[in-house]
């Protein structure tokens, strides 16, 4: 159940959200749209203030932050959609029906394993801008990023000698949800064909909680959703430098990324890979396409330094205004993408024996409930592909050594090394089942 805070902060924007939000009015298709940076540096410097107290998960900050991201969305007119809740939460299912919130509670494993408390009610933000075609408008492009950070946790900061510092995450990451915001202004000013669904998550940092959350009880059908869009750390634009992720998770999206980026004097390096360690993940364990936008990791990362005079207005909305040309490519098209599973395991750079041992499963990190180490998918040609493994397997017995949570399980990965056969028992359904892997090297 939310608590009190929460309740207060959701119930301001019911009255007026509860009503079908008409529609902005289409504009000229010859009407090219300018990002507004004054708009994103305010984003910025609110969400990255000291009296959100670093957005984290399950705090007042964190409700706060959903508020201000649903009365940005409601000022653009977006419509609400129906965020059936689901697993036993009746209580608010009519909340859910009418407002821009998507409440779930966040149980995460990582957070226990730190002392923190593991049940967290939060919630992510949603709307919608239906598409202008009558046909295409049943089918959609998520366009998301994360709004939590880590508060005053230090469990996963990397200055954890700070105490309790706030710890704003300005580029980590009030960048990307101040992207995402900005996004909907500019495609609002003249919906595509296909409806855009815009989404924040809360949760990411405890796992990617907000965004399993939502393909699990998706408010539109997973399978009308033809791409997810993901902006992550999207802040710190240097030498005109954005990494963007998941150009192979398509047959045409590379394309469409170069043809994006073509004038715009960004210089984007493509990265095949549809996983990583951010909400796109989620969405591509579910086959489908994604991108993710980045502009690569500084100094301040997870610390209590990523301050929001740090971060640039302009380069968020150059970002913006490329990833405005990918969405309406691919919104606009005949055709949907052709999905493809990208089997390059990561590059990661890493140090010790255990540490170079490479699986690929994809663990459920919203899942710390279940004894075991449930998987939300497997890399293709991967060795736990090769061995079997599947999603919805339930990893319990790794090289004879009982799983009981994902710390046990890297445990027992680590001990081994590249080359080694190891056996694997998971729960499928009623079944156990036992599996032979042979290990490989992370990056190879």
């Amino acid at each position: 159940m939310p608590r009190p805070a929460s309740l207060l902060l959701l119930s301001l924007l019911a009255a007026a959200a509860c009503q079908p939000a008409p529609q902005p009015t289409p504009v000229s298709r010859d009407v090219r749209v300018t990002p507004d940076t004054v708009s994103i540096r305010r984003d910025v410097e609110h969400l990255a203030s000291a009296a959100l107290e670093g957005r984290g998960t399950g705090t007042a900050g964190n409700d706060s932050a959903a508020a201000y991201i649903a009365r940005r969305f409601q000022s653009l007119r977006l419509a609400t959609v129906a965020n059936g809740c689901g697993n036993g939460e009746a209580s608010v299912a009519d909340r859910c029906q009418r407002d821009y919130f998507q409440p779930f509670i966040a149980r995460s494993a990582a957070a226990a394993h730190a002392g923190l408390p593991s049940e967290l009610p939060s919630q992510n933000v949603v709307a919608l801008l239906r598409g202008s075609d009558p046909t295409l408008a049943s089918e959609y492009v998520i366009v998301g990023a994360h709004f939590d950070h880590l508060g005053r946790s230090g469990a996963s900061a990397l200055d954890p000698d700070s105490s309790e510092a706030i710890r704003n995450g300005a580029d980590d990451n009030a960048s990307g949800t101040a992207a995402v915001m900005e996004l909907a202004r500019l495609v609002s000013q003249r919906p595509p064909r296909r409806s855009v669904v815009f989404v924040t998550f809360s949760g990411e940092e405890l796992g990617l909680l907000g965004s399993q959350r939502f393909v699990e009880h998706s408010p539109v059908p997973v399978d009308r959703v033809v791409a997810m869009l993901n902006f992550d750390m999207v802040g710190r634009l240097r030498e005109d430098k954005l990494i963007v992720y998941g150009v192979e998770t398509a047959t045409e999206m590379r394309g469409i990324v170069d043809s994006a980026a073509a004038g715009t004097g960004l210089v984007v390096r493509g990265v095949g890979d549809g996983f990583g360690p951010s909400d796109h993940s989620s969405f591509y364990a579910k086959g489908i396409p994604v991108l993710h936008f980045f502009t690569d990791l500084h100094e301040d990362y997870h610390r209590a330094t990523d301050d929001a005079d740090k971060v640039s207005a302009a380069g968020i909305g150059r970002v913006a205004a490329m990833a405005e040309r990918v969405i309406r490519t691919i919104a606009d098209r005949d055709a949907r993408l052709t999905p493809v599973r990208v089997s390059r395991p990561p590059t990661m750079s890493t140090t010790g024996r255990g540490r170079e041992v490479y699986l690929g499963s994809i663990p459920d990190m919203s899942a710390p409930e279940i004894p075991g180490v449930r998987l939300t998918g497997v890399r293709a040609d991967s060795p736990a592909d090769k061995a079997g493994l599947k999603a919805g397997d339930i990893i319990v017995e790794f090289d004879g050594k009982p799983v009981k949570d994902l710390y046990q399980y890297t445990e027992a990965m680590q001990a081994r090394k590249p080359g080694d056969t190891v056996k694997i028992v998971v729960l499928r359904g009623n079944e156990r089942v036992t599996v032979e892997a042979v290990l490989g090297r992370r990056g190879a």
